[in-house]
């Protein structure tokens, strides 16, 4: 349940706030929300992370990143029936990592690209604009990490 809760969350959380975006702002379009740190951006990427592969034909990257992310969903189901009585923060971290995942490919298929919108830049160095779908992603390999530090440590100690 917790893992279905989780999942659902993310992709809804993803696909409102792009769909916000859409309808509220014109592409390209840049709003300052915190002076020199943050500003809302309206881009969409037909690549990957950092618009990785976004200058091949658009019928190559579909059925690339559709079957990747079919094989990851995949993958992140049949990980988590094996693993989800060790940990919750395995569980809460698989399910963002595969709503992240899902909402993403939502994109993918229904506009042929990703609505990314989070714009990030510190002291004139600007990090490529993300959204929900890839936050969740990088939190959830996150969290899984530190659960594994955290449990070798505790192993190591016994």
């Amino acid at each position: 349940m917790l893992f279905a809760i989780c999942f659902l969350l993310v992709v809804t959380l993803d696909q409102l706030s792009k769909i916000w975006v859409v309808h509220h702002f014109i592409l390209y379009e840049s709003r300052e929300i915190i002076p020199g740190f943050f500003h809302l951006t309206y881009l969409t990427n037909t690549g990957a992370a950092f618009g990785l592969l976004a200058g091949h034909p658009g019928w190559l990257r579909q059925v690339f990143f559709i079957g990747v992310a079919v094989i990851a969903l995949t993958a992140i189901f049949f990980i988590h029936r094996r693993i989800k009585g060790i940990s919750r923060w395995y569980t809460v971290s698989l399910a963002m990592i595969g709503g992240g995942a899902v909402g993403n490919l939502l994109d993918r298929i229904r506009l042929g690209s990703v609505v990314d919108f989070l714009d990030f830049s510190i002291s004139g160095h600007h990090w490529p604009a993300f959204n929900v779908a890839d936050s969740a992603i990088t939190v959830g390999v996150a969290i899984i990490l530190l659960v594994n530090v955290l449990m070798s440590g505790k192993e190591q100690q016994k």
